[in-house]
C-alpha cells in the first residue's frame, strides 16, 4: 500500500490529539478541585488513558494510528532487523503528526477544564494534568520503568501483529491489532508498571503537553520540570527499539517451537 505522506500526517495529529486530550481529561477529571471525578484516584486514571488510546486509535486506522513514536521507532527496528524495505520519509510524517497532535490535544484539555486550572492550587497537580512524573526521583531508576513499560507495549503490538498476520505493505501500528486490544493493554501496562513514574510510555504525550504547559498562561503554573522532561522522551525510545530489534526474533523461536 502507497501511503500518501500528508494523510499520514494527519491521521497522526488528529489521532494523537484524541488521545491526549481524552488522556489528559481524565488525568484533570481526577486531580483539579471542583471535578465531578475529584479523587477518583490512579485506576480511573488507567482505564481513562486506555480509552483514551482506544479513540485515537479508531480515528487513526490510515496511517497504523502508531500514535507514540516509540511505537514507530520499534516498528522502524522491526523491518530493519528483518531485512523489510523501510519508508524514511514517512519517519518524519509519523513524527510530525504525534508531537503536534500531542500539543494540540493538550491545549484542548485546558480549554475544557479552564476554570478548574484558575481555581487550583497546587502547581504539581496542574503540570500533573499534562505530563508525567516520578513518585520517587531517581533519573537511572525512572528511565529504567520507562523502558520496561514501552518494551512490553511494543513488544506485544508486535507480538499481535503477528498473530493476526499483518500484511506486508499494510500500514503496520496499533490500529492493526483493533482498538480493543490496544486500549486494554495500556490499562494492564498503567495498573502494573505505571507507579514509579505515571507510565508515560510515549514521547510525544509526555513533550508536546510539558510544552503546551510551559507557553499556556496558566495561573499560578509553577515549574514545567523540564530537568526530568528528557526521562519520558528517551526510556520510551528505548524501550521501543529493543522490543522492535528482539520480538521478531522471539516471537519467531516460540512460534517454531
Amino acid at each position: 500500500m502507497d501511503l500518501n505522506l500528508g494523510l499520514v500526517f494527519l491521521s497522526e495529529l488528529v489521532g494523537t490529539a484524541m488521545l491526549v486530550l481524552l488522556g489528559c481529561g481524565v488525568v484533570a477529571n481526577a486531580v483539579l478541585k471542583g471535578n465531578k471525578g475529584f479523587g477518583g484516584g490512579f485506576l480511573m486514571i488507567n482505564f481513562g488513558w486506555g480509552l483514551a488510546v482506544f479513540a485515537g486509535v479508531i480515528v487513526a486506522a490510515y496511517s497504523g494510528a502508531h500514535l507514540n513514536p516509540a511505537v514507530t521507532f520499534g516498528l522502524m527496528a522491526r523491518d530493519l532487523v528483518t531485512g523489510v524495505d523501510y519508508n524514511w520519509a514517512a519517519l518524519f510524517a509519523y513524527l510530525g503528526g504525534q508531537f503536534i497532535g500531542a500539543f494540540l490535544g493538550a491545549v484542548l484539555c485546558w480549554l475544557a477544564y479552564k476554570q478548574h486550572f484558575d481555581v487550583e492550587e497546587d502547581p504539581g497537580a496542574k503540570l500533573g494534568t499534562f505530563s508525567t512524573g516520578p513518585g520517587i526521583r531517581n533519573s537511572g531508576w525512572n528511565l529504567a520503568t520507562e523502558i520496561i513499560g514501552t518494551f512490553v507495549l511494543v513488544f506485544v503490538v508486535i507480538g499481535f501483529g503477528a498473530q493476526n498476520g499483518v500484511d506486508e505493505g499494510t500500514p503496520t501500528g496499533l490500529a492493526a491489532l483493533g482498538a480493543l486490544p490496544v486500549a486494554l493493554l495500556v490499562v494492564g501496562i498503567g495498573a502494573s508498571l505505571g507507579g514509579p513514574t505515571g507510565y508515560a510510555i510515549n514521547p510525544a504525550r509526555d513533550l508536546g503537553p510539558r510544552i503546551a504547559h510551559a507557553v499556556l498562561p496558566i495561573k499560578g503554573k509553577g515549574s514545567s520540570d523540564w530537568s526530568y522532561a528528557w526521562v519520558p522522551v528517551a526510556g520510551p525510545i528505548i524501550g521501543g527499539v529493543i522490543a522492535g530489534l528482539t520480538a521478531p526474533v522471539l516471537i519467531a523461536s516460540l512460534a517454531a517451537a
